[in-house]
């Protein structure tokens, strides 16, 4: 709450495309450990602060209902995402599919840094 909600996104965002960029551009399992290192960090950076933003966003007599289409969209990201990477993979091969999605995740993250804005209510008073 400290250091608000964005900057975590933005930076989370951006990590988890550098591992997936990462996981694409190599096949050795050392840097395929670090690259799920980097998604690991990234991760933990953005989902959290996401569901945080959506409770800021959200009046608390329809949060849950917020919070639960949120979820819905971001499962269904998950669905229409791996079955696009599938149909990438077949017609380019992993890594493109890999590459691909590390694209997106990064364009994500230069979309909220544009244009979202920081809550007042997510920093609190030292």
């Amino acid at each position: 709450d400290r250091w608000g909600r964005k900057g975590l996104i933005v930076a989370g965002m951006w990590v988890q495309a550098a591992g997936l960029f990462l996981t694409a551009a190599t096949r050795q399992f050392g840097w395929w450990l670090a690259a799920s290192i980097l998604l690991g960090l990234g991760t933990a950076m953005v989902y959290p602060t996401l569901i945080a933003s959506v409770s800021d966003a959200s009046h608390p007599a329809w949060r849950a209902r917020s919070l639960s289409v949120y979820r819905f969209w971001r499962d269904m990201g998950y669905a229409v995402g791996a079955l696009a990477a599938g149909v990438i993979a077949d017609l380019f091969g992993a890594p493109w599919a890999i590459g691909s999605i590390g694209v997106l995740t990064f364009v994500s993250g230069c979309v909220v840094a544009i244009a979202m804005r920081e809550a007042r209510s997510s920093r609190t008073a030292p």
